[in-house]
């Protein structure tokens, strides 16, 4: 499938992940919309993508509904559909046992990780569902954490493997659409999010480069939508994933 002309929106755009992946999609000729918090990262980035009218962003929250809202609208506005939905946008907390975990911080990152992938996804299925031509692919930005956590990572482990349900109910219920949805699960990748993973001793978890995942995900968008990657795991070869190493 050509992707030029189709219209992408990436939450979490900005940096890491969302950047190298909104690169990858502006590189094959798609129109781009980036989301994100910080109006001086978002500035860089349009900077950096440097494409004209085939860039667009949104400075909006996606742990709102209001900002998931504005967000979709953004890219519905720039170019007049919305072909794929990368839910990327997500948070981590530094390492804390149960119970010194704060509800506030429970929060926040279940508002993020989780409630801000179904409030945006919900956007999208209403365009998708009504657009001509109709439907669309979706693609949830999962963790290798959907599947094995981490000590002392309750709620960022809870929030990915909810998301890997969200990823499996929407298949389910877009297909009748013609609506697409996947999940990309990563361990892990050099970007900030990354940068307080030990990188010696006996639990080193050694890093890939991310322009690698945003090639991934543009594979997985490259199918036509009547086939779907539904869950793609990509990591170092060596990090301590599998069994005992």
């Amino acid at each position: 499938m050509d992707v030029r002309g189709s219209s992408v929106l990436v939450t979490g755009g900005s940096r890491g992940i969302g950047l190298a992946t909104a690169e990858r999609f502006l590189a094959r000729g798609a129109g781009i919309t980036i989301g994100g918090r910080d109006p001086e990262r978002l500035r860089s980035a349009a900077a950096a993508l440097g494409a004209g009218d085939r860039v667009a962003t949104v400075e909006a929250d996606v742990s709102t509904v209001e900002g998931c809202r504005a967000t979709v609208a953004a890219a519905l506005d720039a170019f007049g559909r919305l072909d794929l939905l990368f839910n990327n946008a997500g948070i981590s907390i530094p390492g804390t046992a149960i119970e010194d975990m704060s509800y506030d911080t429970w929060k926040s990152v279940v508002d993020t990780n989780l409630s801000g992938v179904f409030l945006c996804t919900r956007e999208a299925v209403r365009i998708m569902k009504n657009q001509n031509p109709r439907g669309g692919r979706i693609i949830n930005n999962g963790s290798i954490a959907a599947h094995s956590p981490r000590p002392n990572s309750i709620a960022y482990t809870a929030t990915k493997h909810a998301v890997t349900g969200l990823t499996k109910s929407t298949a389910l219920d877009g297909r009748a659409f013609d609506i697409a949805c996947g999940q990309i699960d990563i361990g892990n990748t050099r970007t900030e999010l990354a940068a307080n993973l030990p990188r010696s001793g006996p639990n080193a978890e050694p890093l890939f480069d991310v322009q690698i995942v945003g090639r991934s995900v543009a594979q997985m968008a490259a199918l036509p939508l009547d086939t779907n990657v539904l869950f793609m795991t990509i990591m170092a070869t060596k990090m301590p994933f599998i069994g005992r190493g």
